[in-house]
């Protein structure tokens, strides 16, 4: 069993940690300090907490945080890699290997979600290498789009209903 929780300030080490997982690289992926502070992902981290910024950490029974999900606002000179407009937040989501593939991903996708729609977005974004199946499979299931294809990734997006 897990508890979904608001991030903490003492807890953006895990954020930044998770940040690294999120990123899908099958081989030779560089060192977690080089690749999250290269340019093109520092921007995902750095200065964390400015207007807009929300993030949610899986904790278990032990209270030790095992996945994480969050949401950033980007904007046309500062995009992200899943960038679609100005007032759709990105979002990037993973867990440790050990909890993987037991629906706590799934728990926290619906709470950024929710989290999102409560905030006012229509929309929220995200992008995922087309080789990581299992979660396309999960993003399509939540109600994700495909949206846009760049190289091996896509920009999926979620609108919200009725709006």
């Amino acid at each position: 069993m897990v508890t979904i929780k608001t991030v903490e300030k003492s807890e953006l080490d895990f954020l930044t940690d998770m940040l690294y997982e999120s990123i899908h690289i099958l081989e030779n992926k560089p060192k977690k300090e080089d690749l999250i502070n290269s340019s093109p992902i520092k921007k995902y981290h750095e200065s964390w907490g400015r207007k807009g910024d929300t993030a949610f950490i899986a904790v278990n029974t032990n209270l030790q945080p095992v996945g994480a999900v969050w949401y950033r606002l980007f904007n046309e000179s500062n995009k992200g890699y899943g960038y679609v407009d100005n007032h759709t937040p990105e979002l990037g989501i993973a867990l440790t290997p050990e909890v993987r593939g037991k629906g706590i991903g799934t728990l926290l996708m619906k709470a950024i979600i929710q989290q999102a729609i409560n905030d006012g977005y229509k929309s929220i974004s995200l992008s995922v290498d087309l080789e990581n199946r299992q979660a396309v499979h999960i993003y399509k299931k939540l109600g994700f789009e495909d949206y846009e294809l760049l190289g091996t990734s896509m920009t999926m997006v979620y609108r919200v209903k009725g709006v």
